[in-house]
């Protein structure tokens, strides 16, 4: 019995920018309140990544669509202030890179073989995050076509 690739597909996006909360209070209803200002300004946010607090603070970062990074800039600068962080850091040199396919996280070693094969090809994992259809990466948005054909070609998507 041949066992099916769950990896269906791999998609990408380079019309992203990153932004980074630095330094907020580690504490309830802190996401909240950042998430709160992209929603009131209808801007949607993607790839949120939270990290382990430190000093009683933690850095929160998430994506939006480049049309919306002007607008996004405008709504987080005061939430940042409000909230006491050191910062907002925006990168616009990042992109999505995913692995999509059903059952994904409950098949050991997808995301082994993801970031083994980016390593291989030199390419820094920025952030990650998942589902449970889909590995995401967040790399260097010029790496992603050299990312897609190494995905492709790794978990045999060119094949009919």
């Amino acid at each position: 019995m041949e066992i099916r690739n769950p990896v269906r597909g791999i998609a990408h996006d380079t019309d992203v920018t990153r932004f980074t909360v630095v330094a907020v209070p580690d504490k309830p209803g802190v996401a909240a309140r950042v998430f709160h200002a992209p929603a009131e300004a209808k801007i949607n946010v993607d790839v949120i990544v939270q990290n382990v607090g430190a000093d009683g603070c933690a850095d929160l970062s998430f994506t939006v669509a480049d049309a919306d990074c002007d607008k996004a800039r405008k709504v987080m600068e005061p939430v940042a202030k409000e909230l006491g962080a050191k910062m907002v850091l925006i990168d616009q040199n990042v992109a999505k890179i995913s692995i999509v396919g059903t059952g994904i996280r409950s098949h050991p070693g997808y995301a082994d073989k993801m970031f083994s094969t980016l390593a291989s090809e030199g390419i820094n994992i920025l952030s990650i995050t998942t589902s449970e259809i889909r590995i995401t990466c967040l790399i260097e948005r010029d790496k992603i076509k050299q990312a897609v054909r190494a995905l492709h070609r790794v978990f045999e998507l060119e094949k009919p």
